[in-house]
């Protein structure tokens, strides 16, 4: 995901998770670029064939996207998105110009007759100009530490059109892709997918062409541009590819050697690497680390933990590279398993921040796995629910890693039959990949296989700021506890273990008071809060 939020975010837990700015009302721009409006609803996207050159010393960018798209109902309109600082220089259709509006990010564009339900479709959307960077990504013009030029892109929460024409959403794919970008000689691009080859220009410039062969999400596609060093490994029948300076290629062969251990965790939980024919690849980059589908940016310091940190503060972070887990994790939950509307984003986040808690459990196993996952307790903030109102280009926040991680946890402890739950995350990335799904389809399928209706637990807890709270009210003289959730969700209920460590019992609180007969007395008596993400109201 966008590294930059989530370095705040982990320098926020840093220290003591210093208070968030207060959420700001959205944009215009948010709303054309987070809704899905009528002429993006219009059209199913095929593929995308991007052409650019890159001026490392303009620091500009300039070519064309071939945008094929097939038409779901009569229309004379589409809409594409391209940030205002850079120029629409013009758009291309069956020969002839194409005229079109501009509105914040979206450009609106008109064909001179109504295209048909049904068919296929192509444009050619030219521009060019200076993409912006900022606290929230875009497009990073630097220079390596030998002087040379070093650009990279990455755009979760700014979108694909901070810097490229595309259809800047999330709930439609293109199939597959070509990526084609022309950079000074002696500098090479790596891309998406499985390169195809390079050719001298003649100019001084040399077009590195890429191919994906699978469904991209807009901010998954990426450019990495500098003076790389190359090696390749394989993994079973799996190409694994890395990209790193020069001057930092030994230490790269070192820590990279922890991409081995990742894809056989994840692939041990959730079947094979999803982008096989594309292989893997690992780039070191300018900043920190994105997901970009099958090129997963890493700037990690060559180190273990977040930037060398023991961010969780449990002793356990700098036992492995914080970056390469979490970000190549993103291959299964955030690229293969993709949300629909970033405001379900959690899925990609929260699943993803869960998949290094099984990283540990798988490498150090299940004690680790505890004092891990519990460690996001402390960063969790409940100032705004995890799923954020639908159709807003809005930025995530770091519940959407923790306590959507915390919740899946949760769950765990819920169908309470570790053979069980296997399975059921097995067969919950296999039912979903390669889709574009929401909260509720994960709410419903957990449900169905579960037997029992999840739907008030999804809700308080991605829902609702508050997490649930077990209230529980002792009487001495009978001994009895009273016990009930305390939470938003009016048919809440929600098994949970109580008693004493290493003599639980389970009991299903709902909202409303229940007693059970106990001899332990009320200071001894407590719920496995290491199993479930809740708080104990207890008199």
């Amino acid at each position: 995901m966008f590294r930059y939020l989530l370095l705040a975010c982990v320098l926020l837990a840093l220290n003591s998770l210093s208070a968030q700015t207060p959420p700001s009302e959205p944009s215009h721009a948010d709303i054309l670029r987070g809704s899905y409006g009528p002429y993006r609803a219009n059209n199913d996207l095929l593929s995308y064939a991007l052409d650019i050159r890159v001026d490392p010393v303009e620091k500009t960018i300039s070519g064309k996207n071939t945008i094929r798209f097939r038409m779901l109902k009569d229309d004379g309109r589409i809409q594409i998105d391209l940030y205002e600082n850079l120029n629409v220089d013009k758009v291309l259709f069956a020969g002839g110009n194409l005229k079109y509006r501009r509105d914040a990010g979206a450009v609106f564009i008109d064909f001179p007759q109504t295209l048909k339900s049904g068919k296929t479709y192509s444009i050619d959307f030219y521009y060019s100009g200076k993409p912006t960077y900022g606290e929230r990504g875009g497009m990073l013009f630097r220079t390596d530490p030998a002087g040379r030029p070093w650009i990279a892109s990455s755009c979760e929460n700014p979108g694909s059109s901070i810097w490229w024409p595309s259809k800047d959403q999330w709930r439609d794919e293109v199939e597959n892709m070509t990526i084609s970008v022309a950079v000074p000689n002696g500098l090479m691009d790596i891309s998406n997918g499985r390169l195809l080859g390079s050719k001298d220009l003649g100019d001084g410039y040399t077009r590195w062409d890429w191919a994906v062969s699978y469904p991209i999400n807009n901010y998954g596609i990426s450019i990495n541009v500098g003076r790389y060093d190359h090696w390749s490994e394989k993994l079973g029948d799996l190409d694994l590819n890395f990209y790193a300076l020069p001057e930092d290629i030994e230490k790269a062969k070192k820590q990279f050697e922890q991409a081995r251990g990742m894809l056989a965790a994840y692939q041990h939980y959730f079947g094979e690497y999803p982008f096989k024919r594309d292989g893997y690849k690992l780039i070191q980059t300018p900043y920190v680390g994105m997901e970009h589908q099958s090129a997963v940016a890493y700037g990690n310091r060559f180190t273990n933990g977040f930037v060398g940190k023991d961010f969780t503060g449990v002793g356990i972070s700098t036992k492995f590279d914080y970056i390469i887990i979490h970000e190549s994790g993103h291959e299964w939950f955030g690229n293969s398993v993709t949300a629909a509307d970033i405001s379900d984003a959690w899925i990609h986040e929260g699943i993803t921040t869960y998949l290094e808690c099984l990283y540990v459990e798988y490498t150090f196993g299940h004690d680790d796995y505890l004092k891990y996952v519990n460690s996001y307790r402390k960063m969790v903030e409940n100032k705004e629910p995890v799923v954020a109102t639908r159709g807003i280009a809005k930025q995530l926040n770091l519940d959407m890693y923790t306590k959507g991680a915390l919740f899946m946890h949760t769950l765990r402890s819920i169908v309470s039959d570790d053979a069980k739950w296997w399975k059921l995350l097995h067969g919950f990335y296999q039912h979903f990949k390669y889709q574009n799904i929401m909260t509720e389809d994960v709410a419903a399928w957990f449900s169905r296989r579960v037997g029992t209706d999840l739907t008030p637990v999804f809700n308080q807890y991605l829902r609702h700021t508050a997490i649930p709270k077990l209230e529980l009210r002792f009487d001495e003289s009978k001994k009895e506890v009273s016990y009930r959730w305390r939470v938003d969700e009016p048919t809440f209920v929600m098994p949970v273990k109580v008693g004493t460590p290493g003599n639980w019992q389970v009991v299903r609180p709902t909202t409303e008071w229940q007693t059970l007969k106990t001899s332990i007395p009320p200071a001894d008596f407590t719920a496995a809060t290491d199993l479930y993400f809740i708080d104990i109201d207890k008199r």
